[in-house]
């Protein structure tokens, strides 16, 4: 599948112990390789509802009367559940990583690599795209997002140099953002520094963070008793937001306590986390940052 391979995806469908006859969602349908392992694994009367805001992703739709495809972000997914009158789902998986497909495409302008417009945007139909946000935000929002988004702890000397920088010229290239960026990075950082800085304006651009967080909170409300969600994350930020509404079902580092000192998660663990095996690296290395986290509703 030259869109993108699906990451970790025997381990995030052993992690969903599918019911044959049971319903699921696919939250980010990219390619369709985790959707079509789903269908795989369901029975005749299973039922898969899937999201993807990308147009490009309808090239990939499996022609299969139990999936249900709508091109629509997936916070939508308590109002569309509504209107299909599914009240409860059995299990939701969530893989939040960028697909191979929209980071070789240069017009997608997700990459680092030169050439690239700088774009970003998931729904091509949103106003808000990474030129604005590089070329209009403040000092102060560019130096937040960097440090929240990429937990770069030099992003106020990257916002300041990046505002100093498109007085003289507007930033619309990955060879631009590149050259006002150099003398942050050498030979030997400059990957891992460019990806972290692009990450944090990608997540800014598509209010990643702010997302994952309404779909947390949906999930909690529309999964059945023992029903499962797992999620694939990609970097720290998210990462942070899973692994601390899974322990303690809220986003802060301790939940929030009656005046006994007890409080309710509405999720117990399956696993710590998994990783990608050294197999799957071999063939996919944007596998490398990967990992699972998996959990049972109560």
């Amino acid at each position: 599948m030259n869109y993108h391979k699906p990451v970790l995806l025997n381990e995030s469908l052993d992690s969903l112990e599918i019911r044959g006859n049971g319903v699921y969602v696919d939250m980010t349908y990219g390619g369709g390789g985790h959707s079509r392992e789903i269908l795989n694994r369901l029975g005749s009367n299973g039922k898969l509802i899937a999201f993807d805001q990308d147009l490009d992703s309808q090239s990939n739709i499996i022609d299969d009367e139990r999936l249900i495809f709508f091109r629509q972000n997936n916070i939508f997914l308590m109002q569309t559940l509504e209107y299909l009158k599914i009240r409860k789902v059995d299990g939701i998986l969530a893989d939040l990583g960028v697909s191979s497909h929209q980071l070789d495409k240069k017009n997608r302008g997700f990459s680092f690599h030169p050439g690239y417009k700088l774009d970003m945007r998931m729904n091509q139909n949103q106003n808000l795209d990474a030129i604005q946000v590089i070329n209009n935000y403040s000092e102060s929002e560019l130096s937040n997002l960097f440090y929240l988004n990429g937990d770069l702890k030099n992003s106020k000397k990257i916002a300041k140099k990046i505002c100093k920088e498109r007085e003289n010229k507007k930033i619309t290239m990955s060879n631009d953002l590149n050259y006002v960026l150099e003398t942050f990075f050498s030979a030997n950082t400059k990957n891992s520094f460019l990806a972290r800085v692009y990450q944090s304006i990608r997540i800014e651009v598509n209010k990643e963070l702010k997302f994952l967080k309404e779909i947390l909170i949906q999930s909690k409300n529309l999964l059945s008793k023992n029903g499962i969600m797992s999620v694939i994350t990609y970097h720290s930020a998210e990462d942070r937001l899973v692994k601390r509404f899974f322990k303690n079902g809220c986003f802060d580092q301790e939940p929030i306590k009656d005046e006994f000192g007890n409080f309710s998660n509405p999720f117990k663990l399956k696993f710590h986390f998994l990783k990608p095996k050294e197999s799957e690296l071999k063939f996919n290395t944007r596998s490398r940052s990967a990992k699972l986290r998996s959990a049972i509703k109560l």
